[in-house]
């Protein structure tokens, strides 16, 4: 491994990104002792400039992240942990510590976009706010959820059969929140889903 250059502290910049949707999630620290524990146990591990201790993200809040890889840049002062999250990065439990835009306008992917609505769902979940649909959603169970569903598939093939491109993209919207609260209910994670893509996408390359 290349050689890092710490600071004066025994630190190093650590960028953390979001494996799939390569949205940053936040900036921190780590000195060796964090970085050598995110590499043994696949873990977020960082040092916490304030509290001048190592520290487990999402020990204590349950917004853990799987580190599935680190990277280093070319000069050997900031790596990259690309993580797949359990919950929100940031404290104010939004999905990244870099929410707010300042200048220019955001360019949202729709993986940035599908990882918020998740974040959303989950936090319905947790707290069932009364009022909201989603909440409904989840009060109703499974049943609903799955009849939902069947519905907004059957507008999404007659917007489809008409060759309304406005009403086919509101509908597949549609379809596609019913299924990511379906997946919430079922315990299933949104990034269980792109990892069955990525293996299918992975074996079809690699056959070529």
């Amino acid at each position: 491994m290349k050689e890092l250059k710490y600071d004066q502290d025994g630190l190093v910049p650590v960028i953390i990104q979001d494996s799939e949707s390569k949205q940053v999630l936040t900036l921190a620290y780590a000195n060796e002792e964090a970085l050598q524990k995110t590499m043994d146990n696949g873990e977020t591990w960082l040092f916490s400039r304030s509290r001048q201790e190592l520290w487990n993200k999402g020990a204590t809040s349950g917004n853990t992240q799987k580190v599935v890889s680190v990277q280093v840049d070319c000069d050997g002062d900031s790596v990259i942990y690309e993580v797949i999250p359990n919950g929100p990065a940031c404290h104010t439990g939004e999905q990244s510590c870099f929410s707010e835009t300042i200048y220019g306008e955001r360019n949202e992917s729709a993986g940035n976009m599908l990882e918020e609505l998740k974040s959303l769902i989950q936090s319905r979940h947790s707290e069932m706010p009364e009022g909201a649909y989603t909440t409904y959603l989840f009060e109703e169970g499974v049943d609903k959820i799955c009849k939902k569903i069947g519905e907004e598939a059957a507008e999404v093939i007659i917007a489809a059969k008409n060759r309304d491109a406005q009403e086919l993209s509101m509908e597949t919207a549609d379809l596609f929140y019913h299924v990511m609260v379906l997946l919430q209910e079922q315990g299933v994670d949104l990034d269980q889903v792109m990892a069955v893509l990525q293996e299918r996408h992975q074996a079809k390359t690699a056959g070529k």
